[in-house]
């Protein structure tokens, strides 16, 4: 059966439940302003999300206050001098109009150099560097597999990279494939590996219960140090969407 989606307020807080075929409560809240999302077996009644919610109402402002405090960066121009991130770098973008194919170079000291043609958009240029955080991203992640899977006894049939609004990462444990959030080429490098390992860990196990937890503790012990970089780590300037 398709999920379905409704919502409601818990001490002034929106929520949105969402029920489909799972045996067990899960709640969450996600960036960049703590959307609160509750997935519920289909049985379970308002009433007793509220109650779930209720309990765990000190821990929801804090999530929520934590991500209102969180960084941003301001809205992109790609013009010469603004600054943009390159797995967790400050890089200073320098922009050279040319009448050639658009591209991108990163030099040693830092310094982000972005080719484009005279009459690029700003929306052009824009793609032009997401293409390149892509091309970066699949040279990484490779590695970072052949390292972890042998470890964790898992395999992903299949990866790739995009834009996602509300994850850093999913995994589809049916076809084995995993997805990693495009802005990842924009954190530390610890926050790619932390993200990859979690998906990895989804083929043991499906949902974030104790069990999912005391294998990340058995794989990656510093998990909660890197979550907290990630969390804190600037989010990008456009809105997310649920």
């Amino acid at each position: 059966m398709v999920e379905t989606s409704s919502s409601i307020t818990v001490s002034g807080i929106a929520v949105q439940v969402v029920r489909k075929d799972i045996k067990n409560l899960h709640l969450a809240v996600y960036p960049p302003d703590g959307h609160v999302r509750v997935a519920v077996p289909r049985h379970v009644s308002d009433d007793n999300v509220r109650l779930a919610v209720v309990q765990k109402l000190t821990w929801i402002k804090k999530q929520k206050q934590e991500f209102l405090d969180q960084p941003r960066q301001s809205e992109r121009e790609y013009i010469s001098g603004e600054c943009h991130y390159f797995f967790g770098k400050r890089c200073r973008l320098e922009l050279i109009e040319r009448n050639s194919a658009p591209e991108i170079k990163l030099l040693k000291s830092g310094k982000l150099k972005l080719f484009v043609r005279p009459e690029a958009s700003v929306e052009s240029k824009e793609k032009v560097l997401n293409a390149w955080y892509r091309e970066e991203l699949k040279k990484v992640i490779p590695e970072l597999l052949d390292k972890w899977q042998p470890i964790i006894g898992k395999r992903a049939d299949a990866w790739g990279v995009k834009k996602m609004k509300t994850k850093w990462g999913s995994c589809n444990i049916e076809q084995r494939r995993i997805w990693l959030n495009l802005e990842l080429a924009k954190k530390p490098p610890e926050c790619l590996e932390y993200i990859l390992v979690h998906e990895l860990i989804h083929l043991h196990e499906r949902h974030h219960n104790q069990r999912f937890k005391e294998l990340l503790d058995q794989f990656l012990p510093q998990w909660r140090q890197y979550q907290k970089t990630l969390n804190r780590s600037p989010l990008a300037h456009e809105d997310w969407e649920y």
